[in-house]
């Protein structure tokens, strides 16, 4: 169908768009994030963590002027709200309540994934709007509950404003690097009892005899992977839950995007005991100079060690990015803990569609009560920042 223009196409899967179409988009956009590329999105679908029969069924809807791709996305129907981070439990307890099937519904999301960053790819500000009008189509077509989209970049949520979307926020706490020689000069700028608390913390884990290295791209091998996926898995059977990601997963991440992955792993006495995955990116816009970001991924331990959850998550990878001259740490999602590490609260966007108008105003009404409970809490977190004073 063809509107304003625009040809729109609503395929099944994302290996209906050559790869070189869809990264080439991606490399466009002001906030890309590794976890858009065509490599990882089709690596979440082949490798069976996301697709139809865990509750994803991937939806590729893209905008053509002609034959030059203007604008795409990834929708993903679900029939639960596992793995989003941005939680709507109570929604749909609220529609079943009233005897009205929340499920299902849409997101336009990264699978597992709470990274901010652009969910619609497009050449220009009239091509997104174009791409969010055909989903919200699509949506109404397939008689969908709900539009939800999650941790998306600024031009996103501008779009979703424009088409009356209902905005929603959220906190995360990420680290910035300002300039930092090292890890003691980081230290120093810290209040004396985060500074002394973080000390105490790393000297437990080296008393426990426990060492790290860490490994970046091709130099992390198969039985890097194959350790790391044993601690990620373990995580999750310790409460009750199968891992979202398989192993298929992580080998297709080896062999496609090793330049994305660094990885730490912790020894003692020559045994491998626990390791930490972050995902790292290195982004030169048009208009500046080179952003290089690290996020805190996944992580998991054999063996119970006092502290080491913070050693291996937090002070390995931030020492890493101060080493590397990397800009920022994004610690994912929730964690007030995070904060004592200085990873410092940030606001983070979605945006909602209902088709049911009752429900609708009612949700509306909620998330308007919600964001100002949400500002408050930022405007108390920041007034117990771990640094020092001005």
């Amino acid at each position: 169908m063809s509107r304003d223009d625009y040809l729109i196409r609503v395929q099944d899967s994302l290996a209906a768009l050559p790869e070189s179409l869809w990264d080439g988009l991606l490399a466009a956009q002001a906030h890309p994030t590794p976890f858009m590329r065509h490599a990882y999105l089709r690596a979440l679908e082949d490798s069976g963590s996301a697709e139809p029969t865990t509750g994803w069924l991937p939806q590729l809807i893209s905008v053509w002027r002609g034959e030059v791709l203007q604008a795409a996305c990834v929708l993903y129907i679900k029939n639960h709200s596992y793995g989003e981070y941005v939680f709507d439990w109570a929604w749909a307890r609220a529609y079943e309540q009233h005897g009205v099937p929340y499920y299902p519904k849409a997101v336009l999301a990264v699978p597992f994934t709470p990274v901010p960053g652009t969910r619609l790819l497009a050449v220009d500000a009239p091509a997104r709007q174009a791409l969010l009008n055909a989903v919200l189509r699509h949506c109404e077509q397939l008689q969908l509950s709900s539009l939800h989209l999650l941790f998306g970049s600024q031009e996103d949520l501008a779009t979703c404003e424009a088409l009356k979307l209902m905005a929603r926020h959220t906190v995360q706490f990420h680290w910035e690097n300002q300039h930092y020689r090292d890890f003691d000069d980081f230290l120093m700028h810290l209040n004396q009892e985060k500074r002394k608390k973080i000390r105490q913390e790393r000297r437990k884990v080296e008393q426990a005899g426990v060492q790290f290295r860490w490994s970046r791209g091709a130099d992390i091998t198969e039985a890097d992977w194959d350790f790391f996926y044993r601690c990620y898995e373990r995580t999750y059977l310790e409460h009750g839950n199968p891992p979202y990601l398989t192993r298929a997963f992580f080998r297709a991440q080896a062999e496609q995007q090793s330049e994305s992955w660094l990885l730490f792993v912790a020894e003692r006495a020559g045994q491998a005991i626990a390791s930490s995955l972050i995902a790292l990116q290195e982004f030169t816009p048009p208009d500046g100079p080179t952003q290089r970001t690290a996020y805190g991924r996944y992580w998991g331990a054999l063996e119970r060690v006092d502290c080491l959850h913070f050693e291996a998550c937090y002070y390995q990878p931030l020492a890493w990015c101060m080493a590397h001259g990397f800009d920022r740490f994004e610690g994912g999602a929730q964690g007030e803990h995070k904060m004592a590490r200085a990873l410092m609260p940030v606001n983070t966007h979605s945006a909602h569609w209902l088709a049911h108008p009752a429900f609708a105003e009612a949700v509306q009404r909620f998330l308007e009560r919600e964001g100002e409970g949400v500002q408050h809490y930022l405007a108390d977190l920041r007034a117990h920042s771990p640094f020092k004073a001005a």
